[in-house]
């Protein structure tokens, strides 16, 4: 559920002000010198807006009372609105504009010019716990009109304006970018967009990063990303290691009178975006002041081929959440993307299946869930499938409540024999140990079983399940896994740069314990085929992911081109979390891999990750 609605308020609230710069503070006023009183075609020569900003993230004027501070109504929200000095200097460091906080519907309208008094606050959206920056605003107003006129102009962000930085939000704080470091618009990001905060802002030619969200947001970038790189093949931009892309930025509706179009990667508008800078939940944010209509840009979801007599085709795809009580059409999407996008592959290991009925509460049963997508398979023309799983402890593996998410397989029965074996428990263990049978080596103690069950890395969250298969009468193994969410990470617009990450911690055990466990099938048998798949939550460049390179598995999702590696998209950002990792033996054998492109890029769809699938010579 999207937060509370005041706590998405601009980012732009500034202080009022009698004079021109601070002199020195009297009680809860403020004494000013009138230096700095502008002579310009505006007549302003109380305090402007420029000196309750600040050069700097936090106002030089916090908490002080100012008074007759002047501008024009640009936008108005449900509890505030914004206003600008139509008269703006030279200086690019100090935005022009203010939040002012109502508590209630304003009065005011766009076009009127006022003069305020009111304290100037910082307030931090989600409260003082959060990573979120301030926004600077105005609190308990009085406000007078002086009459009415022309809204200034919008800044134009981009080309014939002002450049946004492409690759870095921060570079110089060591902590609290509130309290750290230098402010530097030119060559920081989170400066940048402060710089312009509550200010009415222009973006030309938006292209669509990432499809509307459920919050009605849009993340794009300017210009038709001309400023932008490295962009996806297919309209997206890609995160990596060293870019987070400051350059994008979402589009939101809080101040228009209507909602965003629904859009899907690569999509346009017919016309520029225009709003107000705000921010909120660790994003900066336009919230439009004028509706948008989409250009459909044409995408279409990704097909992939199909395997040789001789190839075994393994997929991963998180399906979000699926259970029994979802309606018949997700399922539906889900079967048509197995047996047409896929091409019906002989494995698939699926990440958040959940029990029959889902949030409601109940047994970690799923029969129901698992029979459900297995006829909707069989519906939309499919081959017939099998399933192996095994229910987790009730409550005991994370995500939605009372969901009971696990992994598990899917796998054709006509092309894909499940080795026959003890049926693992949701608290017991897998050993591996050496059969001596030429060929087929490595046993399982439990088919299917999970890997260290008890071990703390894996408390309220999903446990690896490895399962053994024959294909062409040669012994495959998958290891299915679904790691640590990042849930609990600084934003990267937040106040603490660089952010911090401690979700990896967990998922970097998690990852050394499924490399150990790789490593004592290897042990047995150098030549094993093994396949690690599924969501890790991590990217391909991360320390988990690198745990298991460094035990000597092969990540496919980094073999690919910038342009086409990502399963994901978060915030407009094209990354990867979905990962397929071969062994030696496979790679030698050789392989075809691909992503395909059938979710994440879209606004309707039936999960939010895109599957990946793996074409394995097993002759």
């Amino acid at each position: 559920m999207k937060p509370a609605l005041v706590l998405s308020r601009s980012r732009s609230g500034r202080g009022l002000l009698t004079g021109a710069l601070l002199a020195a503070v009297s009680g809860s006023f403020v004494v000013l010198a009138p230096a700095t009183a502008s002579a310009d075609t505006c007549g302003y020569t109380s305090t402007r807006i420029r000196d309750i900003q600040g050069a700097k993230h936090i106002s030089p004027l916090n908490g002080a009372n100012v008074s007759n501070v002047r501008g024009v109504v640009t936008a108005v929200g449900s509890n505030g609105f914004w206003y600008q000095d139509p008269c703006p200097d030279t200086n690019d460091a100090t935005s022009e504009a203010l939040f002012v906080y109502t508590s209630r519907t304003p009065t005011v309208k766009a076009g009127d010019e006022i003069a305020v008094n009111g304290k100037v606050s910082e307030y931090r959206p989600g409260g003082s716990s959060t990573a979120n920056l301030t926004i600077t605003e105005l609190t308990s107003p009085s406000i007078t009109k002086l009459g009415t006129r022309t809204v200034p102009a919008a800044t134009v962000i981009g080309t014939g304006g002002r450049i946004p930085p492409g690759a870095v939000i921060d570079d110089d704080a060591t902590g609290d970018v509130e309290s750290s470091g230098t402010f530097d618009p030119a060559t920081d990001g989170i400066d940048f967009y402060e710089s312009l905060e509550g200010m009415l802002v222009q973006i030309n030619n938006p292209v669509a990063t990432g499809p509307t969200n459920q919050y009605g947001e849009i993340p794009v970038l300017g210009d038709d990303g001309a400023n932008a790189a490295v962009r996806t093949t297919r309209g997206g931009i890609v995160l990596r290691q060293n870019d987070p892309n400051p350059e994008r930025i979402l589009l939101d509706d809080w101040a228009l009178a209507g909602s965003t179009p629904a859009v899907n990667t690569g999509d346009h508008f017919t016309t520029a975006a225009v709003g107000v800078l705000d921010y909120s939940f660790g994003n900066f944010k336009l919230q439009l002041t004028q509706a948008l209509s989409r250009v459909d840009g044409g995408l279409s979801k990704e097909t992939t081929s199909a395997p040789t007599s001789g190839q075994l085709a393994v997929t991963t795809l998180n399906v979000e959440n699926l259970d029994a009580k979802d309606p018949q059409s997700k399922f539906d999407a889900l079967a048509a993307q197995i047996v047409t996008n896929l091409a019906a592959p002989g494995i698939v290991a699926l990440q958040e299946i959940q029990d029959n009925n889902g949030p409601e509460g109940g047994t970690p049963d799923a029969t129901q869930t698992w029979a459900k997508l297995i006829n909707a398979i069989s519906a939309a023309g499919g081959p017939a499938y099998d399933y192996r799983q095994i229910d987790p402890v009730n409550g005991a593996d994370g995500g939605e409540p009372n969901g009971n998410i696990r992994v598990g397989f899917l796998f054709r029965t006509d092309r894909v024999t499940f080795v026959p074996g003890t049926h693992g428990d949701a608290t017991t263990a897998v050993q591996v140990s050496d059969s001596g049978v030429s060929g087929d080596r490595v046993a399982l103690s439990l088919n299917p079983g999970r890997i260290e069950p008890g071990n703390s890395a894996f408390n309220d969250s999903r446990k690896p399940l490895v399962g053994k298969f024959y294909f062409n009468s040669k012994p495959v193994f998958v290891i299915a896994n679904h790691f640590n969410s990042k849930g609990g990470d600084d934003p990267l617009f937040g106040r603490y740069q660089p952010p911090t990450r401690p979700s990896e911690t967990t998922r970097n055990t998690q990852a050394q314990i499924v490399a150990d466990f790789y490593k004592k099938i290897t042990t047995i048998d150098p030549n094993a085929r093994i396949i690690v798949a599924g969501d890790l939550n991590d990217f391909e460049f991360s320390t988990a992911v690198g745990k298991l390179t460094a035990a000597g598995l092969t990540d496919l999702p980094a073999t690919l081109a910038d342009g086409d590696r990502y399963s994901y998209i978060y915030e407009g950002n094209s990354q990867v979390l979905d990962h397929l990792l071969i062994s030696p033996a496979l790679v030698t054998a050789g392989y075809a891999f691909d992503a395909v492109h059938t979710n994440s890029e879209f606004a309707v769809r039936p999960t939010d990750h895109d599957p990946q699938i793996a074409r394995l010579n097993i002759p």
